[in-house]
């Protein structure tokens, strides 16, 4: 049996401080729900030689991985504001995994059973959360969003208790590094100046070896992740995507998009959207989400001093200088993302009011955010009044008369606007007829679902359905983080 392997295990070989080297637990009876065979392709994995129950005893860490070196990683983390020192409590980080092209990529089993990192946790995952990961984060790839992957997702024929008895599950997540900024808080709360420097150039070597050479790689390395990190966060603005749980255990080095616990899309536009049952506050809410990115980098910055300048002053100085310029940077992205989904090119003095107001107008209103942008380039859309209403037809007069500004083609503006609006999202009552249904042993909504988000920016046959808001009600949709 070869599958194609390829491990080169580098984060293993960092001090004892970094992990705890441990295996997955195994499970009752691995059973394979669903693979993903177009990322196993990608990362030259080859299963097809390889029987369901083979896989699944594989991809359960039951039959550990050849060349694969078992590790916990430890980090820590602001949640919700509050310091705390964590690591992974739930998941083993099998190895990186070397590609043809030698990419490199972590393959790490959640839901894996106990570490010492648990904190009386179970160390385990339910069915419904791992599926909803492996849905939205392949939605994610397909709107062209940094994101980790998900390969499988293996039921491990044991209950898991919740509120309620649950099936348990692992999920196979693929990531370019599971390294965050809570990695670099819990290396320098534990204040060994060394240990720290080893963890930045470890990353620098990793990610950004254009600065190895740098005169100032911590600083350097500030610049880059406010870089993509504001980039992070400017798609998630476009596509109407909200996180609920930026903790900065959950702000990847890399510039993925990590940990699909409580996340979820809006649908009618309101920029204090929270779905998350925990978030009380509206700490992470949709419009909060640039101002939480900003606060995280500071506290990534923060653990930085000591290697930006020996005089703590003037390190504080230049952090501060750069974390200073987030918001005229973010600014500046987001007015050029949303100029893209209406299809503006060049800039205008008026752009910012014309976008507030169509914001404005679709939050008064409850319309849908995605449909919106649909309309306005003849997609075809669920039929609402509003869309006809004098309001929003002198709005798209003047949104007209701004595109005649530069004399652009309509077929060139449209083009801008295709490949900025999605067509359709992971509509959160569509994922969760989906997980329902999978529950019960039904997996053709989640196979639909994921056919159909493959393609989200193709104007698809039969997809009206999968483009449908639910009605606005009292009870709202909330979303759980699974633990």
């Amino acid at each position: 049996m070869t599958i194609g392997w390829h491990f080169d295990n580098t984060y293993a070989k960092l001090p004892d401080t970094f992990k705890e080297t441990i295996d997955p637990i195994p499970v009752k009876e691995p059973d394979l729900v669903i693979l993903n065979k177009k990322l196993a392709k990608n990362l030259d994995l080859d299963f097809s030689k390889t029987d369901k129950k083979e896989i699944s005893k594989i991809l359960s860490g039951n039959i550990l991985p050849a060349g694969s070196n078992g590790i916990s990683q430890a980090y820590a983390g602001h949640q919700f504001g509050h310091f705390t020192m964590l690591g992974d409590g739930r998941a083993v980080l099998m190895g990186e995994h070397l590609s043809k092209k030698n990419e490199r990529n972590d393959i790490q089993f959640k839901g894996s059973g106990k570490t010492s990192f648990s904190r009386g946790g179970d160390g385990r995952a339910v069915l419904g959360p791992m599926l909803r990961e492996y849905i939205i984060s392949e939605a994610m790839h397909a709107l062209k969003i940094p994101t980790t992957r998900s390969l499988s997702v293996v039921k491990t024929g044991e209950t898991v208790n919740r509120e309620k008895p649950e099936q348990g599950a692992i999920l196979t997540r693929i990531a370019s590094s599971h390294i965050r900024v809570g990695t670099f808080q819990y290396i320098a709360a534990k204040q060994n100046i060394e240990e720290l420097k080893l963890l930045m150039n470890f990353t620098i070597d990793r990610h950004f070896s254009e600065i190895k050479s740098s005169n100032n790689k911590a600083l350097d390395l500030l610049n880059i992740l406010m870089e993509k990190q504001c980039n992070l966060v400017i798609n998630w603005m476009r596509v109407g995507f909200i996180h609920g749980v930026m903790n900065t255990d959950n702000m990847t080095v890399s510039g993925q998009t990590i940990d699909y616990g409580p996340c979820a899309f809006m649908d009618y536009y309101d920029a204090k959207t929270v779905f998350s049952s925990i978030d009380k506050f509206g700490r992470y809410s949709f419009s909060n989400q640039p101002k939480i990115t900003k606060w995280n980098l500071a506290r990534f910055a923060e653990c930085l001093i000591p290697l930006i300048d020996e005089n703590e002053d003037s390190a504080i100085k230049k952090a501060s200088e750069v974390i200073d310029n987030f918001e005229k940077i973010y600014e500046e992205k987001w007015l050029n993302m949303m100029r893209d989904k209406l299809g503006l090119f060049g800039e205008d003095k008026e752009d910012k009011k014309l976008i507030n107001d169509l914001l404005n107008w679709m939050e008064l209103n409850k319309i849908d955010y995605t449909n919106t942008f649909c309309y306005l380039m003849n997609i075809k859309t669920p039929e609402i009044n509003c869309y006809k209403s004098n309001e929003f037809m002198h709005w798209t007069d003047r949104w007209k008369k701004r595109l005649n500004v530069k004399e652009i083609s309509s077929s060139k503006y449209l083009d801008l606007m295709r490949i900025s609006n999605p067509i359709v999202i992971p509509r959160n009552h569509k994922v969760e007829e989906a997980l329902i249904a999978a529950n019960e042993n039904n997996l053709k909504l989640l196979k639909n679902l994921l056919t159909v988000l493959e393609n989200p920016y193709t104007d698809q046959k039969n997809i009206l359905d999968y483009q449908c808001p639910l009605p606005i009600t009292e009870k709202k949709f909330q979303t759980f983080c699974g633990t």
